[in-house]
Protein backbone atom coordinates (compact mmCIF):
# COMPACT_ATOMS: atom_id res chain seq x y z
CA UNK A 1 0.00 0.00 0.00
CA UNK A 2 1.10 3.60 -0.95
CA UNK A 3 2.21 5.57 2.09
CA UNK A 4 -0.42 8.15 1.45
CA UNK A 5 -3.19 5.95 -0.39
CA UNK A 6 -5.21 6.35 2.59
CA UNK A 7 -3.86 5.73 6.41
CA UNK A 8 -4.79 1.57 6.54
CA UNK A 9 -6.57 2.90 10.23
CA UNK A 10 -8.59 5.48 8.27
CA UNK A 11 -10.97 4.05 5.68
CA UNK A 12 -13.61 7.08 6.08
CA UNK A 13 -11.18 8.44 3.33
CA UNK A 14 -10.70 5.69 1.32
CA UNK A 15 -12.14 6.38 -2.40
CA UNK A 16 -10.19 3.94 -4.56
CA UNK A 17 -10.99 -0.15 -4.70
CA UNK A 18 -7.13 -1.58 -4.34
CA UNK A 19 -6.61 -5.58 -3.27
CA UNK A 20 -5.61 -4.32 0.05
CA UNK A 21 -8.99 -3.05 1.20
CA UNK A 22 -11.21 -6.50 1.05
CA UNK A 23 -8.80 -7.50 3.63
CA UNK A 24 -8.89 -4.39 5.60
CA UNK A 25 -12.35 -4.64 5.00
CA UNK A 26 -12.42 -8.10 6.70
CA UNK A 27 -10.31 -7.16 9.39
CA UNK A 28 -13.03 -4.99 11.19
CA UNK A 29 -15.23 -7.72 11.64
CA UNK A 30 -17.84 -5.74 11.99
CA UNK A 31 -20.74 -7.67 13.97
CA UNK A 32 -23.81 -7.67 11.39
CA UNK A 33 -27.27 -9.21 12.20
CA UNK A 34 -29.36 -10.67 9.13
CA UNK A 35 -33.07 -10.70 10.01
CA UNK A 36 -35.49 -12.26 7.24
CA UNK A 37 -36.20 -14.38 5.04
CA UNK A 38 -34.35 -17.63 4.90
CA UNK A 39 -33.98 -20.15 2.26
CA UNK A 40 -32.61 -22.98 0.86
CA UNK A 41 -31.89 -23.55 -3.02
CA UNK A 42 -31.25 -26.72 -4.53
CA UNK A 43 -29.27 -27.13 -7.89
CA UNK A 44 -29.76 -30.35 -10.03
CA UNK A 45 -28.35 -31.20 -12.80
CA UNK A 46 -28.16 -33.88 -15.45
CA UNK A 47 -28.82 -35.36 -18.78
CA UNK A 48 -31.44 -35.19 -21.37
CA UNK A 49 -31.86 -37.68 -23.76
CA UNK A 50 -35.76 -38.59 -24.01
CA UNK A 51 -38.94 -37.26 -23.76
CA UNK A 52 -41.39 -38.89 -21.48
CA UNK A 53 -44.41 -40.58 -22.75
CA UNK A 54 -47.20 -39.00 -20.51
CA UNK A 55 -46.32 -35.00 -22.34
CA UNK A 56 -44.08 -33.80 -24.56
CA UNK A 57 -41.75 -33.00 -21.60
CA UNK A 58 -37.77 -33.72 -21.16
CA UNK A 59 -36.34 -36.37 -18.72
CA UNK A 60 -33.75 -35.60 -17.05
CA UNK A 61 -31.36 -37.82 -15.33
CA UNK A 62 -30.34 -36.68 -12.15
CA UNK A 63 -26.91 -36.27 -11.87
CA UNK A 64 -25.51 -33.88 -8.69
CA UNK A 65 -28.15 -32.64 -5.75
CA UNK A 66 -26.68 -29.45 -4.51
CA UNK A 67 -27.90 -27.16 -1.92
CA UNK A 68 -27.32 -24.29 -0.46
CA UNK A 69 -28.31 -20.95 1.86
CA UNK A 70 -30.34 -18.69 -0.27
CA UNK A 71 -32.70 -15.73 0.23
CA UNK A 72 -31.61 -14.04 3.71
CA UNK A 73 -29.40 -16.45 4.29
CA UNK A 74 -27.36 -16.25 1.26
CA UNK A 75 -26.56 -12.30 2.16
CA UNK A 76 -25.82 -13.86 5.95
CA UNK A 77 -23.30 -16.41 4.20
CA UNK A 78 -21.83 -13.59 1.97
CA UNK A 79 -21.29 -11.81 4.78
CA UNK A 80 -19.57 -14.45 6.61
CA UNK A 81 -17.44 -15.13 3.55
CA UNK A 82 -16.32 -11.37 3.36
CA UNK A 83 -15.24 -11.07 6.91
CA UNK A 84 -18.13 -10.45 8.91
CA UNK A 85 -19.25 -11.37 12.25
CA UNK A 86 -22.65 -12.77 11.19
CA UNK A 87 -25.85 -13.59 12.89
CA UNK A 88 -29.07 -14.81 11.06
CA UNK A 89 -33.01 -14.08 12.61
CA UNK A 90 -35.73 -15.46 11.47
CA UNK A 91 -38.23 -18.85 11.04
CA UNK A 92 -37.27 -22.14 9.27
CA UNK A 93 -39.35 -25.59 9.74
CA UNK A 94 -38.08 -28.87 11.73
CA UNK A 95 -38.23 -30.48 8.02
CA UNK A 96 -35.22 -32.00 6.42
CA UNK A 97 -34.58 -28.70 4.50
CA UNK A 98 -34.47 -26.36 7.66
CA UNK A 99 -31.89 -29.06 8.85
CA UNK A 100 -29.99 -28.70 5.93
CA UNK A 101 -30.33 -25.13 6.05
CA UNK A 102 -28.84 -24.80 10.10
CA UNK A 103 -26.17 -27.09 9.74
CA UNK A 104 -25.20 -25.04 6.35
CA UNK A 105 -24.77 -21.72 7.88
CA UNK A 106 -23.75 -22.57 11.35
CA UNK A 107 -20.41 -24.65 9.37
CA UNK A 108 -19.63 -21.01 7.84
CA UNK A 109 -19.76 -19.64 11.79
CA UNK A 110 -23.02 -17.97 11.66
CA UNK A 111 -24.70 -17.40 14.53
CA UNK A 112 -27.94 -18.96 14.46
CA UNK A 113 -29.33 -18.98 17.83
CA UNK A 114 -32.01 -16.27 16.96
CA UNK A 115 -33.01 -18.66 13.91
CA UNK A 116 -36.37 -20.40 15.44
CA UNK A 117 -37.96 -23.61 14.16
CA UNK A 118 -41.56 -24.49 14.44
CA UNK A 119 -43.15 -27.94 13.61
CA UNK A 120 -45.77 -26.38 11.76
CA UNK A 121 -43.32 -24.37 9.43
CA UNK A 122 -42.28 -25.22 5.98
CA UNK A 123 -38.66 -24.41 5.17
CA UNK A 124 -38.84 -22.30 1.96
CA UNK A 125 -36.82 -23.97 -0.66
CA UNK A 126 -35.90 -23.77 -4.28
CA UNK A 127 -35.03 -25.96 -6.64
CA UNK A 128 -33.52 -25.38 -9.73
CA UNK A 129 -33.43 -28.29 -12.48
CA UNK A 130 -30.95 -28.10 -15.57
CA UNK A 131 -28.93 -29.62 -17.94
CA UNK A 132 -26.16 -28.74 -19.86
CA UNK A 133 -25.86 -25.25 -18.16
CA UNK A 134 -29.28 -24.57 -19.10
CA UNK A 135 -32.47 -24.23 -16.01
CA UNK A 136 -34.88 -26.46 -17.45
CA UNK A 137 -37.37 -26.06 -14.03
CA UNK A 138 -37.84 -24.30 -10.46
CA UNK A 139 -39.74 -25.77 -8.02
CA UNK A 140 -40.63 -23.65 -5.16
CA UNK A 141 -42.01 -24.98 -1.37
CA UNK A 142 -43.17 -22.30 0.94
CA UNK A 143 -45.69 -22.08 3.61
CA UNK A 144 -48.72 -20.78 3.29
CA UNK A 145 -49.35 -18.92 6.48
CA UNK A 146 -46.33 -18.58 9.57
CA UNK A 147 -47.18 -20.04 12.87
CA UNK A 148 -48.57 -17.31 14.80
CA UNK A 149 -46.62 -18.60 17.72
CA UNK A 150 -43.59 -18.42 15.48
CA UNK A 151 -43.66 -14.74 14.78
CA UNK A 152 -44.46 -14.20 18.51
CA UNK A 153 -41.16 -16.08 19.57
CA UNK A 154 -38.89 -14.22 16.66
CA UNK A 155 -40.39 -10.66 17.76
CA UNK A 156 -39.89 -11.65 21.38
CA UNK A 157 -36.14 -12.25 20.29
CA UNK A 158 -35.28 -9.31 18.12
CA UNK A 159 -34.34 -6.57 20.71
CA UNK A 160 -31.05 -9.22 21.58
CA UNK A 161 -30.97 -9.71 17.77
CA UNK A 162 -29.74 -6.67 16.86
CA UNK A 163 -28.31 -5.47 20.17
CA UNK A 164 -24.74 -4.26 20.17
CA UNK A 165 -24.70 -4.95 16.37
CA UNK A 166 -22.76 -2.65 13.79
CA UNK A 167 -25.33 -3.44 11.09
CA UNK A 168 -29.10 -4.79 11.08
CA UNK A 169 -30.07 -6.31 7.58
CA UNK A 170 -33.89 -6.74 6.81
CA UNK A 171 -34.47 -9.21 4.14
CA UNK A 172 -38.02 -9.18 3.60
CA UNK A 173 -38.87 -10.92 0.55
CA UNK A 174 -43.21 -11.08 1.28
CA UNK A 175 -43.08 -15.01 3.13
CA UNK A 176 -44.89 -13.30 6.33
CA UNK A 177 -42.27 -13.92 8.28
CA UNK A 178 -41.47 -10.46 9.06
CA UNK A 179 -45.41 -9.38 9.64
CA UNK A 180 -46.72 -6.83 12.10
CA UNK A 181 -45.35 -8.36 15.51
CA UNK A 182 -41.86 -8.63 14.47
CA UNK A 183 -41.70 -5.73 12.06
CA UNK A 184 -43.14 -3.65 15.22
CA UNK A 185 -40.41 -5.17 17.56
CA UNK A 186 -37.80 -4.20 15.04
CA UNK A 187 -38.82 -1.15 14.69
CA UNK A 188 -39.17 -0.14 18.91
CA UNK A 189 -35.76 -2.02 19.39
CA UNK A 190 -34.05 0.60 17.14
CA UNK A 191 -35.88 3.81 17.42
CA UNK A 192 -34.98 5.26 20.15
CA UNK A 193 -32.21 8.02 20.60
CA UNK A 194 -29.56 6.48 20.81
CA UNK A 195 -26.98 5.88 18.13
CA UNK A 196 -27.98 2.69 16.44
CA UNK A 197 -26.20 0.24 14.58
CA UNK A 198 -26.42 0.91 10.43
CA UNK A 199 -29.76 -0.27 9.26
CA UNK A 200 -30.14 -1.40 5.29
CA UNK A 201 -33.93 -2.64 4.33
CA UNK A 202 -33.79 -4.60 1.06
CA UNK A 203 -37.61 -6.13 0.74
CA UNK A 204 -39.73 -6.82 -2.23
CA UNK A 205 -41.98 -3.68 -0.96
CA UNK A 206 -39.83 -1.13 1.42
CA UNK A 207 -42.82 0.61 2.43
CA UNK A 208 -44.16 -0.81 5.36
CA UNK A 209 -40.24 -0.54 6.59
CA UNK A 210 -40.41 3.72 6.16
CA UNK A 211 -41.45 3.89 9.43
CA UNK A 212 -37.78 2.41 10.34
CA UNK A 213 -36.45 5.36 8.94
CA UNK A 214 -33.41 3.25 7.69
CA UNK A 215 -29.79 4.65 6.46
CA UNK A 216 -30.63 2.60 3.20
CA UNK A 217 -33.24 1.13 1.16
CA UNK A 218 -31.94 -1.25 -1.82
CA UNK A 219 -34.94 -1.90 -4.03
CA UNK A 220 -34.38 -3.56 -7.42
CA UNK A 221 -35.58 -1.96 -11.12
CA UNK A 222 -39.00 -3.89 -10.55
CA UNK A 223 -39.50 -2.87 -6.98
CA UNK A 224 -38.67 0.85 -7.67
CA UNK A 225 -41.44 0.58 -10.49
CA UNK A 226 -43.78 -0.85 -8.11
CA UNK A 227 -43.29 1.74 -5.79
CA UNK A 228 -43.51 4.50 -7.96
CA UNK A 229 -46.28 3.19 -9.81
CA UNK A 230 -44.99 3.25 -13.27
CA UNK A 231 -43.60 1.41 -15.96
CA UNK A 232 -39.60 1.99 -16.56
CA UNK A 233 -38.20 1.57 -19.56
CA UNK A 234 -35.43 -0.89 -20.37
CA UNK A 235 -31.97 -0.11 -20.55
CA UNK A 236 -29.58 2.44 -19.90
CA UNK A 237 -32.37 5.34 -19.63
CA UNK A 238 -34.18 3.76 -16.90
CA UNK A 239 -31.46 5.41 -14.82
CA UNK A 240 -32.60 8.70 -15.79
CA UNK A 241 -36.48 7.79 -15.22
CA UNK A 242 -35.51 6.72 -11.90
CA UNK A 243 -34.01 9.73 -11.35
CA UNK A 244 -36.88 12.04 -12.07
CA UNK A 245 -38.43 10.55 -9.07
CA UNK A 246 -35.88 9.92 -6.44
CA UNK A 247 -37.96 12.09 -4.02
CA UNK A 248 -40.29 10.01 -4.06
CA UNK A 249 -38.58 7.08 -3.89
CA UNK A 250 -36.84 8.29 -0.39
CA UNK A 251 -39.99 9.27 1.03
CA UNK A 252 -41.52 5.76 0.08
CA UNK A 253 -39.40 4.15 1.62
CA UNK A 254 -38.17 6.32 4.76
CA UNK A 255 -34.76 5.99 3.68
CA UNK A 256 -31.67 8.43 4.69
CA UNK A 257 -30.29 7.07 1.27
CA UNK A 258 -32.20 4.90 -1.88
CA UNK A 259 -29.88 2.41 -4.10
CA UNK A 260 -31.75 1.29 -6.94
CA UNK A 261 -30.26 -1.93 -9.01
CA UNK A 262 -30.25 -2.76 -12.53
CA UNK A 263 -29.12 -5.85 -12.89
CA UNK A 264 -27.16 -5.79 -16.28
CA UNK A 265 -27.07 -1.49 -15.85
CA UNK A 266 -25.95 -1.73 -12.94
CA UNK A 267 -26.71 0.58 -9.44
CA UNK A 268 -27.54 4.25 -9.01
CA UNK A 269 -27.15 5.62 -5.40
CA UNK A 270 -30.12 8.49 -4.16
CA UNK A 271 -29.17 9.97 -0.49
CA UNK A 272 -32.15 11.91 0.81
CA UNK A 273 -29.87 15.07 0.20
CA UNK A 274 -29.07 15.15 -2.60
CA UNK A 275 -26.38 13.90 -5.11
CA UNK A 276 -26.10 10.90 -7.54
CA UNK A 277 -23.45 8.15 -7.69
CA UNK A 278 -23.67 5.29 -10.65
CA UNK A 279 -22.00 2.28 -10.88
CA UNK A 280 -21.98 -0.21 -14.33
CA UNK A 281 -21.81 -3.64 -14.42
CA UNK A 282 -19.38 -5.84 -15.89
CA UNK A 283 -21.88 -8.77 -16.85
CA UNK A 284 -21.38 -12.12 -17.86
CA UNK A 285 -22.35 -12.89 -21.29
CA UNK A 286 -24.13 -16.40 -20.74
CA UNK A 287 -25.93 -15.63 -16.71
CA UNK A 288 -26.54 -19.04 -14.92
CA UNK A 289 -26.42 -17.36 -11.48
CA UNK A 290 -28.57 -16.76 -8.84
CA UNK A 291 -28.03 -14.23 -5.61
CA UNK A 292 -26.13 -11.19 -6.75
CA UNK A 293 -28.72 -8.92 -5.20
CA UNK A 294 -27.62 -10.74 -1.96
CA UNK A 295 -24.04 -10.70 -2.35
CA UNK A 296 -24.44 -6.84 -3.95
CA UNK A 297 -26.28 -5.81 -0.42
CA UNK A 298 -24.41 -7.69 1.67
CA UNK A 299 -20.77 -6.24 1.09
CA UNK A 300 -22.36 -2.44 0.40
CA UNK A 301 -23.63 -3.21 3.82
CA UNK A 302 -19.91 -4.53 5.60
CA UNK A 303 -18.31 -2.09 4.11
CA UNK A 304 -19.97 0.73 5.12
CA UNK A 305 -20.76 -0.42 8.58
CA UNK A 306 -16.70 -0.77 8.56
CA UNK A 307 -16.49 2.78 7.75
CA UNK A 308 -15.71 3.35 3.76
CA UNK A 309 -17.64 5.96 2.36
CA UNK A 310 -20.90 5.19 0.51
CA UNK A 311 -19.94 5.74 -2.21
CA UNK A 312 -16.95 3.83 -2.66
CA UNK A 313 -18.98 1.02 -0.69
CA UNK A 314 -21.40 0.88 -3.14
CA UNK A 315 -18.46 0.79 -5.89
CA UNK A 316 -16.88 -2.10 -4.04
CA UNK A 317 -20.30 -3.86 -3.42
CA UNK A 318 -20.50 -3.38 -7.30
CA UNK A 319 -17.41 -5.45 -7.79
CA UNK A 320 -18.59 -8.25 -5.59
CA UNK A 321 -21.56 -8.67 -7.61
CA UNK A 322 -19.37 -8.77 -10.69
CA UNK A 323 -17.45 -11.53 -8.97
CA UNK A 324 -20.93 -13.29 -8.64
CA UNK A 325 -22.62 -13.73 -11.68
CA UNK A 326 -19.27 -14.92 -12.92
CA UNK A 327 -20.17 -18.30 -11.23
CA UNK A 328 -22.93 -20.82 -11.32
CA UNK A 329 -25.66 -21.11 -9.39
CA UNK A 330 -26.29 -19.68 -5.78
CA UNK A 331 -22.17 -18.48 -4.66
CA UNK A 332 -20.89 -16.24 -2.34
CA UNK A 333 -17.65 -13.48 -3.22
CA UNK A 334 -14.92 -13.98 -0.39
CA UNK A 335 -12.41 -11.72 0.72
CA UNK A 336 -9.45 -13.85 -1.01
CA UNK A 337 -11.47 -13.52 -4.17
CA UNK A 338 -12.51 -9.87 -4.26
CA UNK A 339 -8.75 -9.08 -3.88
CA UNK A 340 -8.27 -10.72 -6.43
CA UNK A 341 -10.79 -9.17 -9.07
CA UNK A 342 -9.41 -6.09 -8.13
CA UNK A 343 -5.88 -7.25 -7.87
CA UNK A 344 -7.14 -7.69 -12.40
CA UNK A 345 -7.32 -4.74 -12.76
CA UNK A 346 -3.23 -4.09 -12.36
CA UNK A 347 -1.24 -3.58 -15.76
CA UNK A 348 -4.70 -3.13 -17.19
CA UNK A 349 -2.97 -0.12 -18.79
CA UNK A 350 -3.46 -0.48 -22.76
CA UNK A 351 -1.23 0.80 -25.29
CA UNK A 352 -2.65 3.74 -27.80
CA UNK A 353 -2.87 0.89 -30.89
CA UNK A 354 -4.77 -1.70 -28.98
CA UNK A 355 -6.92 0.78 -27.51
CA UNK A 356 -7.35 2.54 -30.87
CA UNK A 357 -8.57 -0.88 -32.08
CA UNK A 358 -11.10 -1.47 -29.07
CA UNK A 359 -12.70 2.30 -29.58
CA UNK A 360 -13.46 1.48 -33.22
CA UNK A 361 -15.03 -1.78 -32.30
CA UNK A 362 -17.55 0.25 -30.20
CA UNK A 363 -18.03 3.33 -32.63
CA UNK A 364 -18.59 0.76 -34.88
CA UNK A 365 -21.32 -0.44 -32.73
CA UNK A 366 -22.89 3.07 -32.37
CA UNK A 367 -21.23 3.74 -28.95
CA UNK A 368 -19.95 7.63 -28.26
CA UNK A 369 -16.55 7.99 -26.30
CA UNK A 370 -15.39 9.92 -23.68
CA UNK A 371 -11.77 10.72 -23.23
CA UNK A 372 -10.51 12.56 -19.58
CA UNK A 373 -7.11 12.68 -18.53
CA UNK A 374 -5.12 14.11 -15.77
CA UNK A 375 -2.69 12.46 -13.10
CA UNK A 376 -5.01 10.85 -10.47
CA UNK A 377 -2.52 10.54 -8.08
CA UNK A 378 -4.00 10.06 -4.65
CA UNK A 379 -7.91 9.11 -5.56
CA UNK A 380 -10.22 11.43 -3.53
CA UNK A 381 -14.06 12.37 -3.71
CA UNK A 382 -14.15 14.47 -6.18
CA UNK A 383 -12.21 12.29 -8.63
CA UNK A 384 -14.79 9.94 -7.91
CA UNK A 385 -17.55 12.64 -8.63
CA UNK A 386 -16.45 13.91 -12.13
CA UNK A 387 -15.27 10.32 -13.33
CA UNK A 388 -18.73 9.09 -12.51
CA UNK A 389 -20.45 12.30 -14.41
CA UNK A 390 -17.80 11.63 -17.20
CA UNK A 391 -19.32 8.29 -17.74
CA UNK A 392 -22.98 9.33 -18.33
CA UNK A 393 -21.89 11.57 -21.58
CA UNK A 394 -21.70 8.70 -23.03
CA UNK A 395 -20.98 5.04 -23.37
CA UNK A 396 -17.35 4.26 -23.20
CA UNK A 397 -14.95 6.30 -20.52
CA UNK A 398 -11.57 6.32 -21.07
CA UNK A 399 -9.36 7.82 -18.65
CA UNK A 400 -5.35 8.71 -19.68
CA UNK A 401 -3.10 8.86 -17.33
CA UNK A 402 -0.28 11.23 -16.83
CA UNK A 403 3.14 9.10 -16.93
CA UNK A 404 5.35 9.33 -13.48
CA UNK A 405 7.96 11.54 -16.01
CA UNK A 406 4.89 13.54 -16.76
CA UNK A 407 3.90 13.75 -13.33
CA UNK A 408 7.36 14.97 -12.14
CA UNK A 409 7.69 17.77 -14.82
CA UNK A 410 3.96 19.06 -13.98
CA UNK A 411 3.85 18.79 -10.06
CA UNK A 412 7.63 18.79 -8.72
CA UNK A 413 9.92 16.33 -7.90
CA UNK A 414 8.37 14.69 -4.86
CA UNK A 415 5.16 13.36 -7.24
CA UNK A 416 3.70 11.75 -8.10
CA UNK A 417 2.78 9.73 -4.21
CA UNK A 418 2.13 6.46 -6.47
CA UNK A 419 3.66 4.95 -9.68
CA UNK A 420 1.40 4.86 -12.57
CA UNK A 421 0.98 1.20 -12.53
CA UNK A 422 -0.77 1.33 -9.16
CA UNK A 423 -2.63 4.38 -10.43
CA UNK A 424 -4.05 2.43 -13.63
CA UNK A 425 -4.82 -0.53 -11.06
CA UNK A 426 -6.84 1.61 -8.92
CA UNK A 427 -8.67 3.87 -11.83
CA UNK A 428 -9.42 0.99 -13.79
CA UNK A 429 -11.54 -0.64 -10.90
CA UNK A 430 -13.83 1.83 -10.85
CA UNK A 431 -17.02 0.63 -12.41
CA UNK A 432 -17.47 3.29 -14.25
CA UNK A 433 -13.74 3.42 -16.31
CA UNK A 434 -14.14 1.47 -18.68
CA UNK A 435 -10.35 1.84 -20.17
CA UNK A 436 -7.13 3.06 -18.65
CA UNK A 437 -3.79 4.47 -20.86
CA UNK A 438 -0.76 5.98 -20.08
CA UNK A 439 0.95 9.25 -21.50
CA UNK A 440 4.10 11.10 -21.81
CA UNK A 441 3.34 14.30 -24.12
CA UNK A 442 3.40 17.99 -22.54
CA UNK A 443 -0.66 18.00 -23.69
CA UNK A 444 -3.34 15.35 -24.39
CA UNK A 445 -3.67 16.98 -27.80
CA UNK A 446 -1.85 13.76 -29.97
CA UNK A 447 -3.90 11.12 -28.12
CA UNK A 448 -7.20 13.07 -28.51
CA UNK A 449 -5.95 13.26 -32.38
CA UNK A 450 -5.31 9.13 -32.38
CA UNK A 451 -8.53 7.91 -30.30
CA UNK A 452 -10.93 10.95 -31.85
CA UNK A 453 -13.35 10.69 -28.78
CA UNK A 454 -16.44 12.23 -29.43
CA UNK A 455 -16.83 13.59 -26.12
CA UNK A 456 -13.50 15.20 -24.22
CA UNK A 457 -14.19 15.86 -20.81
CA UNK A 458 -12.40 18.14 -17.93
CA UNK A 459 -13.12 18.85 -14.64
CA UNK A 460 -14.91 21.95 -13.36
CA UNK A 461 -11.12 24.07 -12.21
CA UNK A 462 -10.75 24.45 -15.70
CA UNK A 463 -12.65 25.97 -18.50
CA UNK A 464 -13.03 25.25 -22.49
CA UNK A 465 -10.93 28.74 -23.36
CA UNK A 466 -7.81 27.00 -21.12
CA UNK A 467 -7.65 23.88 -22.46
CA UNK A 468 -4.73 23.30 -24.82
CA UNK A 469 -6.56 20.33 -25.84
CA UNK A 470 -9.73 22.35 -27.26
CA UNK A 471 -8.58 22.58 -30.65
CA UNK A 472 -7.61 19.13 -31.17
CA UNK A 473 -10.95 17.94 -30.12
CA UNK A 474 -13.16 20.41 -32.18
CA UNK A 475 -10.70 19.01 -35.10
CA UNK A 476 -11.62 15.56 -34.70
CA UNK A 477 -16.02 16.70 -34.55
CA UNK A 478 -15.58 16.58 -30.95
CA UNK A 479 -16.90 18.43 -27.79
CA UNK A 480 -15.70 19.70 -24.68
CA UNK A 481 -17.54 19.12 -22.01
CA UNK A 482 -16.76 21.12 -18.58
CA UNK A 483 -17.85 19.15 -15.42
CA UNK A 484 -18.76 19.89 -11.46
CA UNK A 485 -15.74 21.30 -9.25
CA UNK A 486 -15.80 20.16 -5.93
CA UNK A 487 -13.99 22.97 -3.47
CA UNK A 488 -11.20 21.87 -1.60
CA UNK A 489 -10.63 18.48 -3.65
CA UNK A 490 -7.06 18.70 -4.95
CA UNK A 491 -5.09 16.07 -4.69
CA UNK A 492 -2.42 18.80 -3.54
CA UNK A 493 -4.33 19.56 -0.79
CA UNK A 494 -5.06 15.98 0.65
CA UNK A 495 -1.35 15.48 0.34
CA UNK A 496 -1.04 18.43 2.25
CA UNK A 497 -3.33 17.61 4.96
CA UNK A 498 -1.65 13.89 5.25
CA UNK A 499 1.86 15.30 5.33
CA UNK A 500 0.99 17.65 8.16
CA UNK A 501 -0.48 15.33 10.22
CA UNK A 502 -4.39 16.30 9.93
CA UNK A 503 -7.39 14.48 10.20
CA UNK A 504 -10.23 12.67 7.92
CA UNK A 505 -13.03 14.91 9.23
CA UNK A 506 -11.38 17.83 7.40
CA UNK A 507 -12.09 15.50 4.08
CA UNK A 508 -15.29 13.94 4.31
Amino acid sequence: MSPLHADADDLSSQRGLSEWLPRRLAAERPAITVLGDVMLDGWWSGTIERLCREAPAPVVDVATRDFVPGGAANTAMNLAALGARVSVAGIIGTDDAGTTLRRKLQDAGIDVRHLHTHPDMVTTTKIRISSGGQVMLRIDDSAKAVPADALAALAASVRAAVGHQDAVMVCDYGTGVLAGPVREALIEALGGPVSRPLTVVDAHDPRPWAPLRPDLATPNAQEASRLLGLRLPEGPDRVAAVARHRDALCAATGARAVVVTLDRDGTVLFPADGGTHRTWARPAAEKQASGAGDTFVAALTLAHSAGLPLTASLDLAQAAADVVVHQPGTSVCSTAQLGRYLASFADTALGIDELALELEAHRSQGQRIVLTNGCFDVLHKGHTRYLNQAKQLGDILVVALNSDASVRRLKGPDRPINTEADRAAVIAALSCVDYVTVFDTPTASPLIRRLKPEVYAKGGDYTADMLEEASAVEECGGRVAILDYVAERSTTAVVRRIRAGEGARQVQ
